[in-house]
């Protein structure tokens, strides 16, 4: 069964910093790309950055410079490190396996929140 955990979310304030982690069990860590997708409150999910299994990193536009995917095959885990939070980072954080996605299957995410 494929699970996700994610983790750090919190309260920040614009210009600050904070670092989502994933534990991911039931996949094949290893061989696998890693996402994170963000959903705003009346907005679709979106995608926001992916990591292959060899560690090339894509970034949407409006997080590049600012947010860093990375991972820990040893423990199955994925990061992503958010600098210069914006107000417009505010949304609720998830991560996934790229071949779990049409599962549509997801945890239970995290809460970032960036306001003054």
């Amino acid at each position: 069964q494929v699970q996700m955990v994610e983790s750090g979310g919190g309260l920040v304030q614009p210009g600050g910093s904070l670092r989502l982690s994933c534990v991911a069990s039931g996949v094949i860590f290893s061989i696998d790309a890693m996402v994170w997708y963000r959903q705003a409150p009346g907005k679709q999910r979106e995608l926001v950055a992916r990591i292959t299994n060899g560690g090339r990193t894509t970034y949407i536009d409006s997080v590049k410079g600012r947010f860093t995917i990375s991972r820990d095959n040893a423990k199955n885990t994925v990061y992503l490190q958010m600098n210069s939070l914006k107000p417009e980072d505010t949304a609720v954080y998830y991560c996934n396996s790229e071949l779990n996605l049409p599962n549509d299957s997801w945890g239970q995410g995290t809460q970032v929140t960036v306001s003054s």
